[in-house]
């Protein structure tokens, strides 16, 4: 990577936060997909709790990049089924289903990927920014 000094070197860096903050999202999306049907095997128990990320701003050479802290549940209320021959069923019958809902994580994931392919994209941009002045500045 670039010097973390030069504007340059301050723009991946920053990139470079995001990207990995987009990254640890992807695999809280990748979790919450993965358990999108995962139901308590204790009667009246509760299901998978879809997880939400939690970012906040640091420093970053000097600038403000983000990561992301770690994981909050989403207090969402379940949905419930009625199937009393499942292991989660309450006394009525009733089966509490996860409140992961796939097309908002598919959503997310998307957003996820684009927002890591545009950070990819500035240090890319920075990188070739630099080059272009090491050759200008050789002749």
């Amino acid at each position: 990577m670039a010097d973390p000094r030069s504007l340059s070197g301050v723009a991946q860096a920053v990139a470079a936060s995001a990207m990995r903050a987009q990254q640890a999202r992807m695999r809280v999306i990748a979790e919450n997909l993965a358990n999108a049907n995962s139901t308590s095997r204790v009667a009246g128990g509760d299901p998978y709790r879809r997880q939400a990320p939690i970012f906040e701003p640091t420093r970053v050479s000097g600038a403000q990049g983000v990561r992301m802290t770690g994981v909050q549940p989403d207090q969402k209320p379940f949905k419930t089924e009625y199937d009393p021959g499942a292991p989660g069923a309450d006394a009525a019958g009733y089966v509490k289903l996860p409140n992961v809902d796939t097309m908002v994580e598919a959503l997310d994931m998307k957003e996820a990927q684009r927002a890591y392919e545009a950070n990819l994209n500035i240090i890319e941009t920075a990188r070739a920014m630099e080059m272009r002045t090491l050759d200008l500045l050789k002749k």
